[in-house]
């Protein structure tokens, strides 16, 4: 496989522990230095990681770093892929993309021209429960998809985080919060979708934090808690997708897929394992399938050292054209909130590429052979 990816992290925030430990885990990568707007913080993790810390400028146009993780609020997203793709490097970011599909698309035009990689978060995808999901559809265990479920409830995350604000303004809510693991989930399985309709609401004007060192304080609500649609996809198949900060409890399943031979149980998308349950058409109960797809024990990483092994001239499974996609189908849905009607999803994908069982990514034949482009001398 040649040298590992070395990575350059830009945001040391919270997140980034996950992504470290990966990093550590993995011999396809490499961390080469971290970054931050926060100059302590990102000495704190260089020193931990033994690696150096750097502005962003020195980080973005080092020769020791051959791919940017862009770990940054999604307001910075843009900004810092754009100059990582003009430096030469392929990048790999948290979700969403870009905050919006109109910065998103200056993302991928300039990696397309500069002939390097994008990635983007969520790579739960990549996981044994979405993709041995995927296997069961491939294999025809369902028969022809004709609709899905995605159902994803919680009373609000004002309860448990400390700082909740920006979840409850504009580009937060619950659709563009934990939307991207179900939608991404959702394309994964059964492809791209053509169109979508939508319905929104919200119940209480202000949100009380529970807990931290604000706990008692309100935060304003400007955005729909509530989030209803239907997606259709090009395959025909129709996903209904429910997301909410005002509901107290469910005993949904996160997401269903019901085709005309059985129906299926798949795991929350938000983790990258759990049981896939099937329950056929001649059968009076559900049963599990054993794992038959999928980085076996993922972590959130993944995604990056999946890149890091594209081969060339092929998109990335957790790739920036999905995640565009998504992306482009969140905005149409809220589009469809505002006007009350269907809204055609201007973009499409293919399907990401399936992962074969295996342990870490470049351990199954199907992977590539090389590293992400180094900047040019």
């Amino acid at each position: 496989m040649g040298q590992p990816c070395r990575v350059g992290i830009v945001g040391c925030g919270v997140i980034s522990g996950v992504y470290l430990t990966t990093i550590a885990q993995l011999d396809t990568l490499e961390l080469a230095g971290v970054a931050d707007l926060n100059q302590s913080r990102a000495e704190a993790v260089g020193r931990e990681y033994g690696v150096p810390a750097m502005g962003l400028d020195e980080i973005i146009s080092s020769p020791d770093v051959d791919l940017i993780l862009n770990l940054t609020i999604p307001a910075a997203h843009a900004e810092v892929a754009l100059r990582a793709i003009a430096a030469g490097k392929s990048v790999y970011g948290e979700k969403p993309l870009a905050a919006t599909t109109a910065d998103a698309a200056k993302i991928i035009e300039a990696a397309a021209a500069a002939n390097v990689l994008v990635g983007c978060a969520p790579d739960t995808v990549l996981g044994t429960g979405i993709q041995t999901a995927r296997r069961a559809i491939d294999d025809g265990l369902i028969g022809t998809p004709i609709a899905a479920t995605a159902t994803m409830v919680t009373p609000g995350h004002e309860r448990w985080h400390a700082n909740p604000d920006f979840y409850y303004q504009p580009g937060g809510g619950p659709l563009l919060d934990m939307g991207p693991y179900y939608v991404s989930a959702l394309v994964t399985m059964l492809g791209p979708v053509r169109s979508v309709i939508g319905a929104a609401t919200h119940t209480r004007p202000v949100r009380t934090i529970g807990s931290g060192p604000r706990a008692g304080e309100t935060v304003p609500v400007d955005v729909d808690t509530h989030v209803t649609g239907v997606l259709v996809h090009e395959s025909g198949a129709l996903s209904t997708l429910l997301m909410s900060f005002d509901v107290i409890a469910s005993n949904a399943s996160r997401i269903e897929v019901h085709g005309d031979l059985a129906s299926m149980i798949v795991p929350d998308p938000n983790h990258f394992d759990g049981d896939v349950l099937l329950h056929p058409f001649d059968a009076d109960h559900w049963r599990t399938l054993q794992p038959s797809a999928g980085y076996v024990d993922a972590g959130r990483g993944y995604g990056v050292a999946d890149l890091a092994l594209t081969a060339p001239g092929t998109e990335p499974r957790a790739g920036g054209r999905l995640a565009y996609h998504v992306l482009d189908v969140m905005e149409s849905l809220l589009e469809s909130v505002a006007s009350g009607a269907a809204v055609t999803v201007a973009s499409s994908c293919d399907r990401p590429a399936p992962v074969e069982l295996s342990t870490t990514p470049g351990s199954s034949s199907e992977t590539g052979q090389r590293r992400p482009h180094a900047p040019s001398a």
